[in-house]
């Protein structure tokens, strides 16, 4: 707001008129092409600060809001994924990352998983209060069973799963970033690659295996099935089907 008041300092707010935030939303916010989540948050702040703070009827229905960018997920092919989680030599450094891919999870999700997560006779991963504050499980295959047994072996984690230098604390999500880069390096792909995109790229995966939709919404977490339903405009099994009119030239 105080981009909002210095944008009409020769005015005082009780002052200001709903013409007056239309020139603002064009002269400033349109004008300098800010994103359309600040553009959003400036509408809504200037209805609440009017609405309840001044108690003045502001018409926001007269003022522009743009529609939120729909931009697709960032997707690894598996050949990729494969050469980002054989790496890395460091068991620890290789779990990490298998884990985010295998199971969908979210940066958060991984560092925050305790030993008892792992079910093994039930072959389940159990993530506690993820985002939304709900509890979900997802499989863990026999292939990274294996891997996290050995991984327990090993370095036998007392409270959190991956635990950073110091006992009893978790793996630092700056730590995490770093694995990701060594291994991106070593794996000589020269993408802006985020450990998001392990997730992206598990979604679009399992949709191009035949998974369906439904299935991928519980694993993942999603509330809506909208916002699974984002991966079908970035799968290409349907696309390998379509034959290009220039085959035919």
């Amino acid at each position: 707001m105080s981009v909002f008041f210095q944008f009409f300092k020769d005015k005082l707010p009780s002052q200001i008129n709903n013409e007056d935030i239309i020139v603002f939303n064009q002269k400033y916010i349109l004008t300098k092409q800010l994103s359309s989540s600040y553009q959003n948050q400036m509408v809504n702040a200037i209805k609440l600060y009017f609405g309840i703070i001044l108690t003045k009827k502001i018409n926001i229905a007269k003022i522009h809001r743009p529609k939120r960018e729909k931009t697709l997920p960032n997707v690894l092919s598996k050949e990729e994924i494969k050469a980002i989680l054989n790496s890395h030599i460091n068991l620890k450094h290789r779990a990490m990352l298998s884990l985010i891919y295998a199971c969908g999870l979210r940066r958060s999700e991984l560092l925050s998983l305790k030993p008892s997560a792992i079910d093994s006779k039930r072959g389940v991963l159990l993530i506690k209060l993820a985002k939304g504050k709900k509890d979900r499980i997802a499989p863990l295959s026999e292939k990274l069973l294996v891997l996290l047994r050995e991984y327990y072996k090993l370095y036998t984690p007392k409270t959190w799963l991956f635990e950073g230098q110091e006992p009893n604390t978790p793996y630092s999500e700056k730590s995490l970033q770093s694995v990701l880069k060594q291994a991106l390096i070593k794996a000589r792909i020269n993408k802006p690659v985020t450990l998001h995109w392990l997730r992206h790229s598990y979604a679009t995966h399992l949709l191009e295996s035949g998974t369906d939709l439904r299935y991928i919404q519980e694993l993942l977490g999603h509330r809506s099935s909208k916002t699974t339903e984002i991966y079908t405009h970035v799968s290409t099994k349907s696309l390998q089907n379509i034959k290009s009119p220039f085959d035919d030239l």
